[in-house]
């Protein structure tokens, strides 16, 4: 069976077996699992080229780079109040309603894209005199999140076209089409950053032309790159989505009462959440931020080579809102908890796993994208210091995934507000002064073994107490 035909056993009661079970959640994990590997693949990428330029470049874009996760994971929260109400929808066979609730989602979340992409202009000239950059980067990073933003509105709709076609089960269109936006970043990156240079060719010496843009010509890559995705997105969307084509199918796009209340139930906690967590991110930034341009660096590229780690477990949680979003639709409990064991399982395995392949790997990974000794030294120390955190990163990734998918979001953000603020942002500013940058991840992996040990906490009381 496909996953189509595994899909419509869950909306049509039918009883499903462990194999297809297990069948179903690795069928809609692997390509969502490669679609995160593609996204963050665009942050090394992006991390790689600009690291060649220096330390000053790198830092540049780290100073700022938890600005640009607090606005993406906004975006990211207000469609998802849309899309877990399709995957309802869709699970109770209802497919004309969860085409209305596209259309509406279509306008509420195309204007707040533009709003949101508004205000990072807005504040993009201060950004980095607030998070206590120092004076030879600020120029670069304020540029590099002003690009970021014009290009804002793209992301949004690139979210919600992506999140709607997952909903529905079709894991392979936005999983090819993240890895085009990877292949596009390089391809844009390498003519943006870049002056022009020449280099030698089958035995002969050519001219490759750039413009030479440096830091603001990753971010203008990466904002072209989400364009060409974002138009291809829409159009399967529209023209060939087997439960929300829109194409030929009169309605109308009015947002309607229903429809907003529900998306502020679901995404307004998720926002508010991910704005708490992003600000204790800002808060580390701030933390860093004195301990000089190695650390910020080191610190940059730290996370960008972790996400490499954490992002399988991403996916596996986009299949996971897919999976108990639609069972908890067709009012089939059961088989909601099932699947919620099943992929939390299976990403504290597979981030296990990648945690280990990190700690070894540490030194090739952070020396791909810098050349600094400094940078890379620090680097790894800090790298090796997450990868014991991996597995239980896995569960509160995954975990709070499940209960996205029942639509239950205030809980759980109430739970990742306080592990981050009460233990990471603490332990850190304790350990900073006297370990630097080292006692700053030692707060972090500490924060994250806690969290995921709560969700675990939680997720049997949740499911035990529906029986």
């Amino acid at each position: 069976m496909n996953s189509t035909e595994l899909l419509s056993m869950i909306r049509e009661g039918r009883p499903m077996t462990l194999g297809q079970q297990m069948s179903l959640t690795l069928r809609l994990s692997v390509p969502a699992i490669m679609a995160q590997l593609s996204s963050i693949m665009m942050q090394y990428i992006d991390a790689s080229m600009v690291g060649s330029l220096g330390a000053s470049a790198s830092a540049s874009i780290g100073l700022v780079s938890t600005t640009t996760w607090l606005f993406g994971g906004t975006c990211t929260a207000a469609a998802t109040g849309f899309t877990v109400q399709v995957a309802h929808t869709l699970g109770s066979g209802d497919l004309r309603r969860a085409r209305a609730i596209l259309r509406q989602a279509l306008v509420t979340i195309g204007l707040f894209g533009l709003l949101w992409g508004a205000t990072g202009v807005a504040i993009s000239g201060h950004l980095p005199a607030w998070l206590g950059g120092d004076e030879s980067i600020r120029r670069d990073a304020s540029l590099y999140f002003l690009i970021y933003a014009c290009f804002l509105p793209v992301f949004q709709m690139y979210i919600l076209g992506g999140g709607m076609l997952r909903c529905s089960g079709n894991m392979r269109v936005p999983s090819l089409l993240s890895i085009l936006m990877c292949l596009l970043d390089v391809v844009f990156n390498f003519f943006l950053i870049f002056p022009t240079r020449e280099a030698e060719w089958l035995g002969r010496r050519i001219v490759l032309p750039g413009a030479g843009w440096g830091v603001e010509g990753a971010a203008l890559g990466t904002g072209l790159a989400e364009l060409v995705a974002m138009a291809i997105m829409l159009y399967y969307l529209f023209n060939r989505s087997k439960d929300l084509r829109l194409k030929g199918e009169r309605g109308s796009f009015r947002p309607r009462r229903r429809a907003l209340l529900d998306a502020v139930r679901i995404g307004l906690p998720m926002g508010v959440e991910h704005g708490v967590i992003c600000g204790a991110q800002i808060m580390t930034t701030v933390i860093v931020a004195p301990l000089g341009i190695i650390a910020i660096a080191a610190n940059s590229f730290g996370i960008t080579a972790e996400s490499l780690c954490y992002m399988p477990g991403y996916g596996i949680a986009d299949a996971a809102t897919t999976l108990v979003g639609q069972s908890y639709g067709a009012g089939r409990r059961d088989l909601t908890r099932r699947f919620a064991y099943i992929t939390v399982a299976m990403g504290m395995v597979i981030m296990g796993v990648m945690g280990a392949l990190m700690y070894v790997g540490a030194p090739w990974i952070i020396g791909t994208m810098t050349p600094d000794a400094d940078v890379l030294a620090l680097g790894v120390k800090v790298l090796r210091i997450e990868a014991f955190a991996e597995p239980m990163f896995a569960a509160a990734i995954v975990a709070y995934s499940v209960f996205v998918g029942m639509g239950k979001t205030i809980v759980p953000c109430v739970m990742n507000f306080f592990s981050i603020w009460a233990v990471r942002i603490t332990l850190a500013a304790l350990l900073a002064p006297s370990m630097g940058l080292r006692g700053v991840w030692l707060a972090m992996c500490v924060e994250l073994c806690f969290r995921g040990l709560i969700f675990l906490v939680r997720l049997g009381w949740v499911f035990r107490k529906k029986g």
